[in-house]
Order: C-alpha cells, then sequence, then structure tokens
C-alpha cells in the first residue's frame, strides 16, 4: 500500500536539490539555497490550500496493470523507454543475427528491432494483452505466455536474451538471472535493463488501472547496481557493459505541478540523476 501526496512530492523535489547543493554541485550557490528555502515556504502557505489530500493506492499484479496498460503503452512520450532503447540496441548492434529471445517481451518494441537484424525471435511474456499486440507488431516472432521466473523455452536455445524494464517487478532476482544463464548457449549475450534506483524515488514507480477500476501501484523493488551484479555473478555471467543513462534537461521534469510551483528545483532534482541501468553480460563457456 502506497500513500501518494502531492505536497509531500514538491517538497520531496526541493530536498534533492537542497542535498546537491548541500553536496556542491556546480552552480548552486547562496542565491539558489535560498530561493529553495522560500519555496518550500510558499508551497506549505500557497500551495497546500490547492494541491488537495493524498491518496491510498493498493498494489496490482504484473498481468493486471499491464492489462490496462497495454492499450496506451507504445504511445510516443514515454522517457524512460526513450532513454532505455538507444542504450539497449548500442549493446546489441555488432551482435550476429541469432537465435534471440525477448524475455517479458510486452507489446514487442525490442523483438521488432531484433527481427528487422535478422536475428530468429521468440518472446515471452504475461500479459495476454501484451502479446496480442507483439504479435501484430511481429507476426514472423515464436511468442510465448510465460513468466520470466521459469521460462517455457528449452536449455541451451538462444545465443542473445534481451529482457528491458521488466526485473523490477519480479521479486526473485536470482531466479530469473538463472533462467536466462539456463536458455542461453555457453558464451551466449544477455542484454538486461532496468529503471535505475534512484529514478524510482523520482516518480519511476508505475500505476496502472486494475479490474475494479482503482488505481494501483505496480511492484517495483528497489535495487542496486550491486544486487543485479550478484545476481548475474552467481548465475555465471560476465560482465561486458554497463551504462547508466541519466534523466536529460526538460519542460515537463516533475510533471505539471513542479512545473507550476518548483520547475528550478525540479530541474536540479531529475537532470543527469540516473533514469535506467543497462547491462550486457555474456554467459561463461
Amino acid at each position: 500500500m502506497t500513500y501518494l501526496h502531492p505536497l509531500a512530492f514538491l517538497l520531496g523535489l526541493e530536498g534533492v536539490a537542497l542535498l546537491r547543493a548541500t553536496a556542491g554541485d556546480d552552480g548552486l550557490d547562496r542565491d539558489f539555497v535560498e530561493a529553495r528555502i522560500a519555496e518550500v515556504r510558499r508551497l506549505l502557505d500557497e500551495a497546500a490550500p490547492t494541491l488537495g489530500d493524498g491518496v491510498q493506492r493498493d498494489a496490482i499484479g504484473t498481468v493486471e496493470g499491464y492489462r490496462s496498460w497495454s492499450a496506451t503503452y507504445d504511445r510516443p512520450g514515454n522517457p524512460m523507454v526513450e532513454l532505455e532503447e538507444p542504450v539497449v540496441r548500442g549493446f546489441l548492434a555488432d551482435l550476429p543475427p541469432g537465435r534471440a529471445l525477448d524475455a517479458a517481451c510486452g507489446t514487442g518494441r525490442h523483438a521488432a528491432w531484433l527481427a528487422g537484424r535478422g536475428h530468429r525471435v521468440t518472446g515471452v511474456d504475461s500479459s495476454p494483452e501484451m502479446l496480442e499486440l507483439a504479435r501484430a507488431k511481429v507476426p514472423e516472432a515464436d511468442l510465448r505466455l510465460g513468466d520470466l521466473r521459469t521460462l517455457p523455452v528449452p536449455d541451451g536455445g538462444f545465443d542473445l536474451v534481451v529482457c528491458g524494464l521488466a526485473v523490477n517487478h519480479v521479486a526473485e532476482l536470482p531466479v530469473v538471472l538463472s533462467e536466462f544463464a539456463r536458455v542461453l548457449r555457453p558464451g551466449g549475450h544477455l542484454v538486461l535493463s532496468d529503471g535505475h534506483l534512484l529514478s524510482l524515488y523520482l516518480g519511476g514507480v508505475a500505476h496502472a488501472v486494475g479490474p475494479d477500476g482503482r488505481v494501483g501501484t505496480l511492484p517495483a523493488y528497489r535495487r542496486t547496481a550491486a544486487d543485479h551484479l550478484t545476481a548475474a555473478l552467481a548465475a555465471g555471467f560476465r560482465v561486458r557493459g554497463c551504462a547508466e543513462p541519466g534523466w536529460p534537461p526538460s519542460e515537463h521534469a516533475g510533471g505539471p505541478q513542479a512545473r507550476r510551483w518548483c520547475p528550478e528545483a525540479a530541474d536540479v532534482a531529475y537532470t543527469g540523476t540516473p533514469a535506467v541501468i543497462v547491462w550486457h553480460f555474456t554467459r561463461e563457456v
């Protein structure tokens, strides 16, 4: 269960901005700090009466959440996807065509790109609604309903596994990495992306409408780079590369209320903060 309060979120952005100033980030001088303190007072005095009360949101499972999210997932303007895709594809670009598994393939955004590069693509996802969209997008792919913890594919059947922005929904990260190792041939490649831990605290936890019509919070397990690395090494992977692309400057940072009440604090809180983490591993021979 999560309690979301609009004023708390804006005050949190001010706090992040002040912590950056306290750490000595360039350009965040005395005037910046005093402006933030004055802005906090304004938020409490002027913004609070207009922002309304907080809301309590219950947890919602990924199958239920992605059932409703599937209708809008591929629409332009998902900033995390826009940052993640070029990095993932940069790691994939030099790999020769082969047998590729898109694990948690969703609507098939990575599967379609892989198929276009000549890979023979299998996709697995736990959402029937997302798989239907993937079938329309990548008709040549072999798409299967399944779970990351028990992938419905044979041992050693793939040269490449891609998993985009999905493992933070799953509690059993070591189990998932072991499954990726099981389905890869020795020397095969894994490219894995995940929402960055720091980004989760800037509104990066996903919400979706459940079957009862109420908005719920999807699972979002907090993981450090060390958590990913420990699970991958234990599963028999070697690191080939890692990237943590940060949020670029944006006139939309923080959302509409942040742009109205504290745009400078939001800009400082977001800009440069890692949005996603992307790993390139190979399975040891």
